[in-house]
């Protein structure tokens, strides 16, 4: 078991989400950076599906009870073990006993702990992600209890893996045309991506929402489906960028759909960063 001493600010279970029940309304969810998640992964042997936790800005302080290997990955948030220093992106061992806290957020905005075998929670609907409504809990409580396999692999002490700061210094979110993007005039096209847009603190898993707007006489659509990184364009003006968590219907017009990549990088972001879009082709 790995005992949760301190939650942080927003730490969940998650794998790569569920697939096939969108047309009952169920989000996908899921890890917010796939990337990041997947190498963490990947340094342990893992699945790339392999349950993780997710923390978001603020670390969790965990006590492992057995012998184990952990990867962290994603937003450095100073982790320690037992007070010491230890390296992102590294096969670590731990023991018994020890304990595994976090401090001053370096950069990014979500960091990953991957363990060996992957986290053993309970799957609803082929997954292990929380989300409310769905799983019981959907946040980590204190004094949880989270089931693991108390298997230890190779710890190569030497191996690292370069971490690629792009991703989280990068402004460029690539995108596509999304359905509606024709509606638009020219000149709201134009502004669209030659426009720095700032990120505002409406941003969640959910929904990323920009404090800069675009002018917008469109008429709402008839509700339609949507994905993790449709944006869409509000009657006020407003940019939304849904995220893992969001809902299956929407409607919004939908003027652009992000690419894979861009939506990992977003993940990364928060209050008060720009971005500005860059159109791709299919």
């Amino acid at each position: 078991m790995v005992k949760v001493i301190k939650t942080g600010f927003f730490s969940t279970i998650q794998d790569f989400g569920r697939m096939g029940f969108q047309q009952y309304g169920v989000p996908y969810s899921g890890v917010m950076d796939r990337n990041s998640a997947s190498i963490a992964n990947a340094v342990l042997c893992n699945d790339k599906n392999a349950a993780v936790i997710e923390m978001t800005m603020t670390g969790a302080t965990l006590q492992f009870n057995g012998d184990t290997n952990i990867c962290i990955s994603g937003a450095d948030m100073s982790p320690k073990i037992n007070f010491n220093p230890i390296k992102l992106y590294k096969n670590i061992a731990v023991k018994s006993g020890d304990i595994l806290s976090f401090e001053k957020l370096n950069y990014g905005f979500r960091s990953y702990l991957a363990i060996s075998g992957g986290f053993k929670t309970e799957a609803v609907m082929g997954s292990k992600s929380m989300y409310k409504g769905i799983t019981n809990p959907f946040l980590l409580n204190k004094n949880d209890e989270l089931p693991i396999s108390y298997s230890t692999i190779n710890n190569r002490k030497h191996a690292s893996i370069k971490v690629n700061r792009n991703h989280f210094i990068s402004k460029k979110m690539e995108v596509f045309k999304g359905p509606e993007f024709e509606y638009l005039s020219k000149e709201q096209q134009e502004k669209l991506f030659s426009k720095i847009f700032k990120i505002s603190k409406e941003n969640n898993r959910m929904a990323y929402q920009l404090e800069d707007t675009l002018k917008n006489k469109l008429e709402p659509i008839i509700t339609s489906l949507v994905l993790p990184g449709t944006v869409q364009l509000t009657p006020s003006g407003k940019l939304i960028i849904l995220m893992r968590d969001c809902q299956t219907t929407g409607g919004y017009p939908r003027i652009l759909q992000l690419k894979e990549t861009s939506i990992n990088v977003l993940a990364q972001k928060f209050t008060g960063q720009n971005i500005t879009f860059k159109l791709v082709e299919y």
